[in-house]
């Protein structure tokens, strides 16, 4: 009698995945494999070499030729660095002792790179402003890349592809990436940790998430909460224990740099909250815009890649065995964002920067799948004419993506660069003198920091324009630098009597934005003042706004208007 060997049962860990087990999730590995062999090996995806070198391309000219798109970017960040190198700079009611709404650990992190440069470039303080803004850049590409790199690796060169051409050449990533914002700070924590998420690291992502929010944007944290949740759901443990030791350090970290600069202790993370949140901020004092602010806003800054973004629900239940759970965690802040933000009656660009780098890859993730909603499901490798045209439409979409973005990229840097541009040209006239005055009127919002203010100069100060609302007034080091709680500043935005300049024939030099308006300016009085430098600056209200918001060639400068963005000298009498 033959002896039969006993075979055990197999386990149910020994049965091959499938598509419908809940313990799977989608990879790029699952794809159909073509007929030609095109994946019968493993295919790694982009490697780093790529993203970083077409991202620090583009992030380089973004540092070098961005535009000051906020006045709070100036006086509330680099004023405050610029104080701390130079003990020199405009000081906002926010950063009074009183309020200490601002944390400084965010500004001492810039100081890390701006005070060895302000050390080698000694005198020449716009190298310094710019060596600032490269290590902006470096953070920004670093952080792109490696989601470019996550998701190449986890869905396909296809989709990593076409999200590296749109975090290069949008023109919402190309300025926001560059900007000294908090919200900046956030986008960045934002994409490095979707890409800590995607490489299946969630603890890390937790905790770069957590320094998004606290170092950076506190009120970002609401974009956070999808990535946090999933993680806390899928790894409990150890991602509590990293995010609860990362929030830890940093609020106490920031808590003895607020006692160090406020001299009391104090939490700007807290005082922040409590304004905007508990205390019933009054941030509409600061301007209020319709619901619909932000739909317009995207469009500008992300043309066509805004609209397939908020596509990216409508496809899903084609395209969710490719992208749910976890891109759909990823993207999920572009919603909860947008619809939460519309729902606040101040309303601001940079509001929105923390959820850049997911629109483009939500509009990403619709455009590679243009092919699935014409594909038989059965079929996967289906190759009908509709398929076929559906897959050639995606370069098309994409090409038109990436022209318009260069389109409002071109008119921005072009139409509104002057301020940044015309006060370099003060270098030039150091005849007048040390303490030498540079008054500014009404563009007092476009002033572009001291750091592009020469040594020679000693005072920058306001004129009365008609402006009712509370400005920026000098750090004042007799009364305790940044511990001080002058008696000026107010939260209502009221305007104080030290603001002003009440005698503007102390001025030696004058900026004035000169528009075909039926009123004269102060700088109209040729026989005071000589122009010593103008250059043209887009005409914003009379201007067509598809010309204005897009570069159209041989039409941006025949349709647009411009006026003169001038720095003119007093005339000797």
């Amino acid at each position: 009698m033959a002896l039969a060997t006993r075979q055990r049962r197999p386990l149910p860990s020994d049965l091959p995945a499938t598509a419908s087990s809940p313990t799977t999730s989608y990879s790029k590995v699952d794809k159909p494999k073509r007929s030609d062999g095109e994946n019968e090996g493993v295919d790694k995806g982009l490697g780093w070499l790529l993203p970083l070198i077409c991202l620090g391309m583009l992030r380089h000219m973004s540092a070098t030729s961005n535009i000051i798109h906020d006045c709070d970017e100036v006086f509330n960040y680099w004023e405050p660095l610029h104080y701390l190198l130079y003990k020199s700079g405009f000081q906002t009611w926010e950063y009074s002792s009183q309020f200490a709404l601002r944390s400084y650990l965010y500004i001492l992190l810039h100081k890390l790179v701006g005070w060895p440069a302000s050390l080698w470039f000694g005198e020449e303080k716009v190298r310094v402003f710019y060596a600032v803004r490269i290590f902006l850049a470096v953070l920004s590409v670093i952080s792109d890349a490696a989601l470019v790199v996550a998701l190449s690796r986890k869905y396909g060169k296809r989709l990593a592809s076409y999200t590296l051409a749109m975090l290069c050449l949008a023109s919402g990533c190309f300025f926001a990436s560059t900007s000294f914002l908090p919200s900046s700070f956030s986008m960045y924590a934002m994409s490095l940790s979707s890409a800590l998420f995607l490489f299946n690291k969630p603890a890390m992502a937790v905790s770069v998430a957590a320094t998004g929010v606290i170092l950076g944007w506190p009120f970002s944290i609401l974009a956070f909460l999808p990535l946090t949740i999933y993680s806390l759901v899928k790894r409990f443990k150890s991602v509590f224990l990293t995010g609860v030791v990362t929030s830890v350090i940093l609020m106490v970290l920031s808590l003895l740099v607020d006692y160090r600069y406020y001299k009391r202790w104090t939490s700007s993370v807290i005082n922040l909250m409590v304004y905007n949140v508990l205390g019933g901020g009054e941030s509409h004092l600061y301007g209020t815009e319709g619901p619909s602010f932000y739909l317009r806003n995207g469009f500008n800054n992300f043309n066509f890649c805004f609209v397939f973004a908020l596509l990216f629900l409508a496809i899903l239940p084609i395209a969710k065995k490719k992208y749910a759970p976890e891109l759909l965690v990823v993207v999920s802040p572009v919603y909860i964002w947008i619809a939460f933000m519309s729902l606040q009656p101040h309303k601001e660009e940079r509001f929105l920067y923390p959820i850049y780098p997911l629109i483009c890859v939500a509009a990403s993730a619709v455009i590679e799948s243009f092919p699935d909603l014409f594909r038989d499901k059965y079929n996967p490798n289906d190759t009908s004419v509709l398929v076929m045209i559906a897959k050639f439409l995606r370069p098309l979409a994409l090409g038109l993506i990436l022209c318009s973005s260069h389109a409002r990229t071109f008119s921005l840097i072009n139409g509104y660069s002057a301020p940044i541009e015309i006060y370099k040209h003060l270098d030039y006239y150091d005849d007048a003198g040390t303490g030498s005055v540079l008054c500014v009127g009404s563009e007092w919002h476009r002033f572009p920091s001291s750091f592009l203010i020469p040594d020679y100069v000693g005072q920058v100060r306001w004129l009365d324009d008609g402006f009712t609302g509370l400005l920026p007034i000098p750090f004042n080091s007799s009364l305790g630098g940044t511990s001080a709680a002058p008696s000026y500043f107010n939260n209502k935005n009221k305007a104080s009597e030290e603001q002003y300049l009440t005698d503007p024939e102390q001025c030696t030099f004058l900026i004035e934005l000169q528009l075909q308006r039926p009123y004269p300016t102060r700088g109209s009085d040729l026989s005071t003042w000589e122009i010593v430098a103008a250059l043209p600056y887009l005409d914003r209200e009379l201007s067509p706004p598809l010309y204005r918001s897009f570069f159209i060639p041989y039409h941006w400068q025949q349709k647009n208007v411009f006026g003169q963005y001038r720095l003119l000298r007093r005339i000797p009498k």
